[in-house]
């Protein structure tokens, strides 16, 4: 029999668990209301967030078109206002109710021009419910650096089927192609203040496409006036040095030959510090042949009485092994003009060098040695003292190297400028701005310590980078060096440099005139090869970009001069040379949000100039 009780029901345990699920039901349906309605207001703020930052933008960039528009609107110091808690309007010119926007922009960074022209536009927004944002962009005026090829005047000349530019191109002038297959390419941009002549007719690869744009606005040319600048940057850095204009277009009485050291002797001569220059000039301005390694003073016929050339003579009685020039062996007693004429065509180790090389002692001095004056030159001294790590790497001409680095030589800008015309020639270690009145005369190879064309980020310290600046022309000299002649009548031309028949040139060529090759059209033809291709210079490399104001001429089609060999450091418009000429245009650089609590413009700004 169980004894299991019945349970009962208690009464009212019904209507407790209604009241419950009704306050549940409750609960749910406030909440969603709640989440709704903050959902709402979210999406209010986002919206009201939204028309401020596109007020923001958009007065970025209609302050860097009124800073194009305009070159006086930018501020030499501080800072201007462009707007200061106007209204705004929309696209249709409807005012955006309770939105005020006001506007700063100057300089900001390093302002001193030796990275290039930074500045900042600065906006403060707000609307009628107190929301405020505050938003930074910084501007860039373009280098020219960033030009593969720019010209004012483009005159006849044309882009050959064969030429293959790299970078980007422009033109105040109009542009003519080659009007046959396969036509002129462009690996950039090709823009031109005009149009381009038979366009069907190039390879297009730049972008946006299709790789061209004609009718540009124009890009205003370099003037003196740039130069100028340099000039007081080179007065102030301690090398500011007066030349001569004397001699023909490719002589100079003064020559700077760049030079890199390895100081600390880790196998390389990359660091920031082991950059340097020698300076050459002449006693005369009638030695201007000398300084370049020119053929004044002697016919092809005449090569026997070179200062500048010679051969390596074997030891024998009466001679160590050394340099011995061929005027030299002309002029030595109890020699003759047939020995001459014999060393000038021996086929072996003959070379000619630039005017107070070191080899060019003839001899007579020990080898190895260093004259600090010749005849014809001297070398001029550092006018700071020594390092004793040059001393210790070179103990014979360390008084003479000049430093072109601030960690030798504090108060260097980066700029070297000539009253003159200069010759140049050598490996360069560091970021250089080269800049004369005159001609700036390519002697001899003149090359970066780091490959242009390799891995090293442009951002790097041991990424090198040279601008020449002519207040006239720029050009490849037509001497023993670089271009062929025969050693007596009627012989084989031959070139006489010790490192091949084609020339290497690394940087960014800025000339007021023309970019040129001296007697470009009087060579001999068809005389060395460029790659295959008979030609009678051989090949000229140049990397990084040519800016001149009228387009010269470096060789024919017919085989005088050189074959063009060009290619571009995108390195250059990055990190241009130091105090390089600028366009004037200003474009985008790095965008910030800036924090708006208790901001002011008056104790912002001061943050942005160090």
């Amino acid at each position: 029999m169980s004894n299991l009780r019945t349970l009962k029901p208690r009464r009212g345990i019904a209507l407790i668990v209604v009241i419950l699920v009704v306050l549940a039901v409750v609960a749910i349906a406030s909440g969603t209301a709640y989440l709704s309605l903050n959902t709402s207001l979210i999406a209010k703020y986002h919206s009201r967030l939204s028309v401020l930052e596109s007020v923001a933008d958009a007065g970025l960039e209609e302050t860097r078109s009124w800073l194009n528009a305009n070159a006086a609107n930018y501020p030499d110091t501080l800072y201007t206002t462009r707007e200061n808690g106007v209204t705004v309007t929309d696209a249709a010119g409807t005012t955006i109710a309770g939105v005020h926007r006001w506007i700063y922009v100057g300089p900001s960074g390093i302002s001193s021009g030796q990275y290039g022209v930074y500045g900042s536009v600065v906006i403060v927004v707000t609307d009628a419910n107190n929301n405020r944002i505050v938003r930074r962009m910084e501007v860039v005026q373009e280098s020219f650096a960033k030009f593969a090829y720019f010209t004012d005047v483009e005159g006849a000349i044309v882009f050959g089927a064969n030429d293959v530019i790299y970078g980007p191109v422009f033109s105040n002038d109009n542009i003519q192609l080659q009007n046959t297959a396969p036509g002129a390419s462009f690996y950039g941009l090709l823009r031109t203040h005009g149009t381009i002549t038979n366009r069907a007719r190039g390879n297009y690869y730049g972008s946006p496409a299709p790789g061209y744009q004609e009718s540009q606005a124009s890009i205003p040319f370099p003037q003196v006036a740039d130069l100028n600048k340099l000039l007081t940057q080179a007065t102030a850095g301690g090398t500011n040095f007066t030349s001569s204009t004397a001699g023909d277009q490719g002589q100079a009485s003064m020559r700077i030959e760049f030079v890199a050291l390895d100081l600390n002797g880790d196998g390389d001569s990359t660091d920031v510090d082991e950059g340097f220059m020698k300076i050459y000039n002449a006693t005369s301005t009638a030695n201007a042949w000398w300084v370049v390694g020119d053929t004044t003073g002697f016919n092809a016929n005449g090569l026997k009485q070179s200062r500048n050339c010679g051969h390596i003579l074997t030891a024998g009685t009466g001679n160590h092994a050394a340099f011995k020039t061929f005027r030299h062996h002309y002029t030595d007693t109890g020699n003759s003009s047939d020995q001459a004429r014999w060393a000038v065509n021996n086929g072996t180790n003959r070379f000619c060098y630039l005017g107070g090389s070191d080899i060019l002692n003839d001899w007579t001095a020990t080898p190895g040695s260093f004259l600090a004056t010749d005849s014809l030159g001297s070398w001029r001294a550092w006018t700071g003292t020594v390092d004793p790590r040059v001393t210790a790497v070179r103990p014979a001409d360390a008084a003479y190297l000049w430093p072109i680095s601030r960690a030798l030589n504090p108060n260097f800008k980066g700029v070297i400028h000539v009253t003159g015309k200069v010759a140049v020639s050598g490996k360069v270690r560091g970021s250089i701005t080269l800049a004369a009145t005159g001609n700036i005369i390519i002697a001899d190879n003149l090359t970066y310590v780091t490959n242009p064309g390799g891995t090293v980020p442009c951002n790097s310290a041991t990424r090198d980078m040279l601008g020449i600046f002519s207040g006239a022309d720029v050009i490849m000299a037509d001497n023993l060096l670089n271009a062929p002649m025969p050693p007596t009548s009627g012989g084989t031309y031959r070139t006489w440099a010790s490192r091949g028949s084609d020339e290497y040139v690394h940087g960014v060529v800025l000339a007021l005139s023309n970019f040129t090759v001296q007697n470009y059209d009087s060579d001999p033809n068809d005389v060395e090869d460029c790659q295959g291709s008979n030609d009678a210079r051989g090949c000229l490399y140049l990397t990084g970009g040519i800016i001149q104001n009228t387009r010269g001429p470096v060789g024919q089609t017919d085989g005088h001069g050189y074959i063009k060999r060009y290619q571009y450091d995108a390195c250059a418009g990055l990190m241009p040379p130091p105090y390089f000429p600028t366009t004037g245009r200003f474009v985008k650089g790095h965008y910030y949000e800036v924090e708006p609590t208790n901001f002011a413009i008056a104790t912002y700004w001061p943050q942005l100039v160090p």
